[in-house]
């Protein structure tokens, strides 16, 4: 983990306001690491970013803002994961506007295991709240790590499902971590970061504003090898964690229901669009292509870097469509550095191709 002055950088870049993560991404591309980028001088900023931005950004220092966040982080399973952390959630790497920060209570040793977003209405039938615990109950047992929103209904009987399993949960919320929302769903939260982990990107102190969970919403569409949708009326916000999802290459899987029901129209829209519909947690395990060597793995740790005769078992699990990186890390069993050290070469030698998004392609001759 970074030292307290390198987090202090960090946290300063994330807390100055007006900056959002276009901005933030450009400077630390231009400049390597934040505290590079509050040395320079505002006319090499104003290169980067609009002059009156640049001079905010030598102007802000947000000092108690930081040393708040700091004490937070000081404390037991308090963590502040940056771009730069090993712990960091390679996954949001290939996904549109990866937060530059996260605050996160926990095991952050989770957020690299293969994930699956179970996302879906907060006013929930009893029938739905059964599907979605029991689905995040057998994805768990299967090995897949479940991420969801921690909001009543759906994600809260996810939550439950998964942590009945080894595998654990993500919840990812849209307050700042000091802060609960909703309040009755505080002893699950007290349960996830035991057995898993609570993530936010927002600051300590953040109240629960509605334009802050679609911002949630792509961090868990990002996570996950998928997204599972379980109940949805059509404006549903779990239609935005599943489009953002579609959006970043991730497999959509909905569960249909009766056509007279307000919250099955959302999910058969997905299906209309092309998710896939699914009647058992069997069925995602399939589409993912997630067989017994993916458990093991999952189990065992990290696999032993591949040798060059794996070539043709990763062109195999890359199959004819294209294919998140993370997604064929969990179909091979290969880690993500060694997918992306055996990738190269076989694209300069004209056998896959890269795709917009972080997408892969197999090519053929």
């Amino acid at each position: 983990m970074a030292d307290r002055r390198e987090l202090a950088s960090w946290l300063r870049l994330t807390l100055i306001p007006g900056v959002g993560g276009e901005a933030r991404r450009a400077l630390l591309k231009a400049f390597g690491l934040p505290h590079a980028i509050f040395a320079a001088s505002q006319r090499a900023l104003s290169a980067i970013v609009d002059p009156a931005l640049a001079e905010r950004l030598l102007r802000h220092e947000c000092t108690v803002e930081i040393e708040a966040a700091l004490d937070w982080a000081a404390q037991p399973d308090n963590r502040l994961l940056t771009l730069a952390d090993a712990d960091y959630p390679q996954s949001l790497l290939t996904a549109d506007d990866p937060p530059v920060l996260l605050y996160a209570k926990g095991n952050p040793g989770m957020l690299n295991r293969p994930m699956l977003a179970v996302v879906g209405s907060r006013n929930a039938t009893a029938q739905g709240l059964r599907d979605a615990e029991a689905f995040a109950k057998a994805l768990g047992e299967a090995g897949l790590t479940i991420v969801s929103g921690l909001a009543l209904g759906i994600d809260a009987a996810a939550h439950r499902g998964a942590l009945a399993t080894a595998a654990g949960t993500v919840a990812v919320i849209g307050t700042g971590p000091d802060r609960l929302y909703p309040a009755r769903n505080e002893a699950l939260a007290r349960s996830i970061a035991e057995q898993g982990i609570v993530l936010s990107e927002f600051p300590l102190g953040t109240p629960a504003l509605a334009s802050n969970f679609p911002r949630r919403n792509r961090i868990i569409a990002g996570l996950g090898l998928g997204c599972l949708v379980v109940e949805a009326a059509p404006r549903s916000g779990s239609l935005i964690t599943a489009r953002l999802a579609a959006e970043s290459g991730r497999e959509v899987f909905a569960i249909p229901g009766s056509i007279h029901s307000p919250l099955s129209r959302g999910c058969h829209q997905l299906i209309r669009q092309g998710a896939k519909l699914v009647e058992s947690a069997q069925d995602i395990l399939e589409e993912l292509h997630w067989g017994s060597s993916s458990v093991t793995t999952f189990a065992s740790g990290p696999s032993s870097a591949p040798g060059n005769d794996s070539e043709e078992h990763v062109l195999a699990f890359l199959g004819n469509a294209p294919c998140a990186l993370d997604t064929l890390s969990a179909r091979s069993g290969l880690t993500p550095a060694d997918l992306l050290a055996m990738l190269l070469p076989m694209e300069l030698a004209g056998r896959v191709a890269q795709l917009p998004g972080g997408l892969y392609q197999r090519l053929h001759s």
